[in-house]
């Protein structure tokens, strides 16, 4: 049995699992993926209070290097349920189950989809997710960005670093990023913004050829001719395994001020929660006061 159970291995749970030990609680982290989350995926870094520019990969690096300075158990595998009935939590995987006194979920969250013709079909062939992971086989060629977020403008500026051109489409009139990250893509000749527009249908053949896109002021359809479309629409919480739990519409975990669900012992931090803001300091600081936390509520069970 472990004490704290932490599924999730990104900046929340990794943050958790150092408090949890510094507790004095032998914590483990559940992760299907890699430590260090869909962070790892992320080009540059420029908002986290101390890196003024830093990698994704490197800053998780960082994270994962302090855990290690603990007594912290990892298990690799995805958590298909969990059932949190009663002073013991069960965590079933595909090939095991597990017991726990406290659970934090760090589980994160995942891209939001478009859900128009084509995304399904050309995914893998064009379309895809992540700028970080995939930008490089567009060298040279033509990509299209969906989104007006941080996360779509951050895309779009790194894609232009090797793409020929870069149409960003947002169905607003202006960005929802920040001032400072407009400012920045607005320097970048390559960015061509496509605004009160949004995407209908991506074509193509064997791959993508252009997307179809729709002018919500006006009405009026146009085809933009590109290689391949970047979805940066937001994301969806990963909870689907938590079915226990008090979720908003969206899915996102409800919590109080101490991270704690409705469920006595169960926590939650990060993405995989309700929050204004998703941002690894958040999901670090929501980390902190999960943990801490769940170290009280088993100090005072353990009475």
């Amino acid at each position: 049995m472990t004490e704290i159970a932490i599924i999730g291995g990104g900046p929340a749970g990794l943050t958790a699992a150092i408090y949890a030990a510094r507790a004095g609680y032998v914590p483990t982290i559940f992760e299907k993926l890699y430590i260090g989350g869909q962070v790892v995926n992320t080009n540059e870094i420029d908002n986290y209070p101390g890196f003024p520019s830093v990698s994704g990969f490197d800053l998780m690096q960082n994270f994962e290097n302090h855990a290690k300075n603990f007594e912290i158990k990892t298990i690799n595998s995805e958590v298909t349920e969990i059932e949190l009935n009663g002073n013991i939590k069960v965590i079933k995987t595909a090939d095991n189950s597990y017991e726990a006194k406290a659970v934090i979920i760090c589980a994160g969250a995942s891209p939001k989809k478009l859900n128009i013709p084509g995304e399904a079909e050309f995914t893998g062939r064009g379309v895809s997710y992540c700028a970080n992971c995939d930008g490089a086989f567009f060298r040279g060629k033509t990509v299209a960005v969906t989104g007006g977020g941080n996360t779509a403008l951050h895309d779009a500026m790194f894609l232009s670093r090797f793409c020929e051109k870069v149409y960003i489409i947002h169905r607003r009139d202006e960005f929802r990023a920040s001032a400072a990250s407009v400012n920045k893509m607005k320097t970048m000749p390559k960015i061509e913004a496509v605004l009160s527009s949004v995407a209908e249908e991506i074509i193509g053949d064997s791959k993508v050829n252009a997307i179809k896109v729709k002018n919500i002021l006006t009405g009026e359809k146009t085809e933009i001719k590109t290689d391949g479309v970047f979805v940066a629409v937001g994301t969806v919480p990963s909870s689907a395994f938590a079915k226990d739990i008090l979720k908003d519409e969206n899915g996102a975990i409800l919590t109080d001020t101490q991270m704690q669900t409705n469920i006595p012992g169960v926590f939650a931090a990060g993405d995989a929660r309700k929050t204004p803001l998703r941002q690894i300091v958040t999901a670090a600081a929501d980390g902190a006061i999960a943990a801490a936390c769940a170290a009280m509520y088993l100090a005072d069970t353990e009475k």
